[in-house]
């Protein structure tokens, strides 16, 4: 059986440590924002060449508190794609701003650079890049045009951990940056998990403040704030995989070699990864215009697949009001109608691989696709 995604047999591989890692926790007395978030903080940012991380409880509230350490609100416009997660925009609604897609590159299903300046009011405050899939988007251009027109970038890496821009990670090209360890996440922990990470001091310290009810002093507010803490149990097991990052995108990126030699041949439009980076494959995503066809055959083999993302943000019931329609952006429809998730994590075999990819090839030939 070939599952759309697993933790178990890595989990079995590293048992030992997570379980020494949460007992350390468990024993010194110390469960919220101790020296295991303090030392995670350091490490992560480390890795991703920044000066700062402050870990927070997810990847949406990530993404919320560098709005609000920017002072984006109620107003305000932020530029973002409709080809993400919901949280993106879930974020950018609930610090008061106001969400305005723009289209996606039909090859990279990353942010089209191009049609960004379309957009641009005298509201906007923001570009909001997604690293989609684990790859980034043309942070250089993206800057050009956020300088040019005095405007704050914040980049959403929560698909991205290790993809590199031109020798730099995901995290490290903007004012500040956010990014999730969301179990299924190339650097997962068990439950929910992220982090905001900055160059800038000032957004440092607002950030620490905020995710504490607004508090630089036990019990003394300097400004209104939240409840967005990591616990010491889930810094603590991010510590111990952290170490080994390297190998889960070395392993990912050799499974995507094996995919591309398994289906070069095929008709599917298989994952294109940009000249100017690295690719850390968090989902190996594929496109057919008869996916449905495809998805609905696999499934009579018991292999259930995802779809990331089956319905753009801006067709959703929950953002109507934004006063978007089908048709604003035919690149992420198009794309959100034919895309499919390929299975690639650690664990996977090549055996695993090469089974689905028979299946696949059985099932084209069938219908002669």
């Amino acid at each position: 059986m070939v599952k759309a995604w697993d933790y178990i047999e890595e989990y079995k591989s590293e048992k030992e440590e997570i379980l020494s890692a949460i007992q350390e926790v468990l024993a010194s007395g110390s469960l919220i924002l101790g020296e295991k978030v303090k030392k995670f903080e350091e490490q992560y940012a480390l890795y991703c060449g920044v000066k700062y991380g402050v870990g927070v409880d997810n990847g949406t509230n990530a993404i919320f508190l560098a709005l609000k350490a920017l002072g984006i609100g109620c107003g305000d416009e932020v530029i973002t794609v409709s080809n993400t997660a919901i949280a993106t925009v879930s974020a950018i609604v609930s610090a008061g701003a106001t969400p305005v897609f723009t289209d996606i590159e039909e090859k990279s299903f990353l942010i089209d650079t191009t049609k960004i300046e379309n957009t641009i009011t005298p509201k906007t405050k923001c570009i909001l890049p997604v690293h989609l899939f684990g790859q980034c988007a043309d942070m250089d251009e993206i800057n050009r045009i956020a300088k040019k027109h005095n405007l704050s970038v914040i980049e959403d890496c929560a698909q991205s951990h290790g993809a590199v821009y031109k020798g730099q990670k995901a995290g490290s090209m903007s004012d500040i940056a956010a990014t999730s360890f969301y179990p299924t996440k190339i650097l997962g922990a068990f439950g929910d998990a992220g982090m905001v990470l900055t160059n800038n001091k000032e957004l440092y310290q607002k950030v620490i403040r905020l995710r504490t009810y607004g508090m630089s002093k036990t019990n003394y507010s300097e400004e209104h704030g939240y409840n967005c803490r990591l616990d010491e149990l889930h810094a603590a097991i991010l510590l111990k995989k952290l170490l080994y990052i390297e190998e889960y995108i070395n392993k990912r990126r050799a499974l995507a070699d094996r995919y591309y030699e398994l289906l070069k041949d095929t008709s599917l439009k298989l994952p294109h990864e940009m000249p100017y980076g690295k690719h850390s494959y968090y989902l190996y995503v594929v496109k057919h215009p008869q996916r449905n066809l495809i998805l609905e055959e696999l499934k009579k083999k018991e292999i259930f697949l995802n779809i990331h993302y089956p319905y753009p943000i801006h067709t959703m019931k929950g953002y109507k009001y934004l006063g978007f329609h089908i048709g604003d952006f035919p690149v992420t429809e198009q794309a959100a109608a034919e895309i499919f998730s390929l299975p690639i994590y650690p664990s996977l075999t090549f055996d695993n691989q090469e089974y689905l990819a028979d299946i696949i090839h059985e099932i084209l030939i069938k219908h002669n696709l």
